[in-house]
């Protein structure tokens, strides 16, 4: 096996090695080549430092009047606020810290089932992970009806098919902003756009898309938006986000001396605090990346997260044109966006077959040559059915963020070429 190399960066581009060496769990790795991403990205030194932090200097519950405890407050205010700069929300108190994304999307299920009335319909898509579909047709027993938004043949969901769907009985759109199986990107501001002018609301599933784009509520015009820490640099926790209003409306479950608003309606019980912390570290992670690549006193945060997440988000489509010639070249069937022209509608991350070969063996045989892909249903059951895959054996993907380099995917079409030589 050939020893790890990073490429050489020429001048003005996308600093790789630089980013690598901030990522213990890379430097400690080896050979080893972190190409599951979509189940969980690593983790800057920063972020392992904050977390660490939390735990040895004000490991206290907050809401105290000492010290320590005043601290934890002080580090949830601060982190509120970095999220709310990452995502373009109109105000850190619209920022709601809690275990996952999953738990966050059935709270505000819950909530909507409780206000259905004559607006009965929710819409969901074939393509989103299982947590924003079951979760919706959970609250059949409440009275919701619901309307399916198919993906096309072509990999993508358009809203020229969600317009039909849409009536004066549709209280809610759900959707992914990028698909965690196929890589698909969804064009959601069109969807809210559309959706509004239904009288609908629109709830996005951001977690995927988190790691590889700039996110914004505001040109989006979304009503909620839920998002993971652990694909985005950071440990596990999740947020949610809404509009300050639009949460206060939301019927929740509370405490007697809980404040009948956001975000404090929104946090049942205690949530992790050193990974809240954590967070924030992840945000200001990205931060640097847009500070460093161009230097500047007058820039905002917001803007250093927008001029980072602008050269991720370009060189991420270096890194997919380079994977999607290694799986044409391999003669794999790609599933979502397979055509160069139209790599802008797609993330790095890609669900593919080989053939009749097993995904199974395929992966095994990547783990022993040291690269960690995945294989399997991806959760997402209504898209298997739809690609005429079995739930059992599935599909293989391997998914990239920014830290991933040109040569890893070159090792990882070897490697596949040499596993399709020795299992066909």
């Amino acid at each position: 096996m050939t020893s790890h190399r990073t490429e050489k960066s020429a001048p003005g581009a996308f600093p790789v090695e630089t980013i690598r060496a901030m990522f213990p769990a890379l430097k400690q790795a080896g050979d080893f080549i972190f190409m599951d991403n979509a189940a969980g990205a690593q983790i800057p030194q920063s972020v392992l430092d904050a977390v660490t932090n939390h735990l040895v200097s004000h490991n206290v519950q907050r809401g105290g009047r000492y010290g320590r405890s005043v601290t934890v407050d002080q580090s949830v205010a601060d982190a509120r606020e970095s999220v709310a700069l990452l995502i373009n929300a109109y105000s850190p108190a619209e920022i709601c810290f809690g275990m996952n994304a999953t738990s966050f999307i059935r709270l505000v299920s819950l909530g909507i089932g409780q206000m259905l009335g004559d607006r009965d319909e929710i819409v969901v898509t074939d393509m989103d992970h299982d947590a924003n579909i079951a979760t919706w047709l959970a609250l059949e027993p409440a009275g919701a009806k619901f309307k399916w938004w198919r993906m096309r043949e072509d990999g993508n969901l358009h809203v020229d098919d969600l317009v039909p769907l849409l009536s004066e009985r549709t209280r809610l759109v759900a959707c992914t902003v990028t698909a965690h199986s196929i890589g698909s990107i969804v064009d959601v501001a069109a969807v809210a756009r559309a959706a509004h002018a239904a009288g609908a609301e629109v709830f996005l599933d951001c977690v995927h898309y988190g790691p590889h784009g700039l996110i914004d509520v505001r040109a989006w015009d979304c009503d909620y938006l839920v998002c993971s820490g652990y694909k985005n640099f950071s440990p596990h926790m999740g947020f949610l986000w809404g509009r300050f209003e639009t949460l206060k409306r939301l019927p929740t479950f509370r405490e007697d001396f809980i404040p009948n608003e956001p975000p404090y309606k929104v946090e049942a019980g205690t949530f992790i605090y050193e990974n809240v912390s954590g967070m924030d570290a992840a945000v200001r992670y990205l931060e640097l990346i847009g500070r460093n690549l161009a230097p500047s006193n007058n820039r905002s945060r917001r803007e250093n997260i927008v001029a980072g997440m602008a050269a991720i988000r370009d060189y991420e489509l270096l890194l997919a044109r380079e994977m999607l010639k290694v799986l044409k070249d391999c003669g794999a069937t790609i599933y979502g966006v397979g055509e160069e022209a139209r790599i802008d509608e797609r993330v790095p991350t890609f669900c593919f077959n080989i053939g009749t070969l097993s995904p199974q063996r395929i992966v095994e045989e990547m783990a022993d040559m040291q690269i960690g892909i995945r294989d399997g249903h991806m959760y997402a059951p209504r898209l298997m059915k739809r690609l005429k895959l079995s739930m059992d054996s599935g599909a293989i993907r391997a998914s990239l963020v920014h830290y991933n380099t040109v040569e890893e995917v070159r090792r990882f079409g070897e490697a596949l070429r040499a596993i399709i030589a020795k299992l066909s």
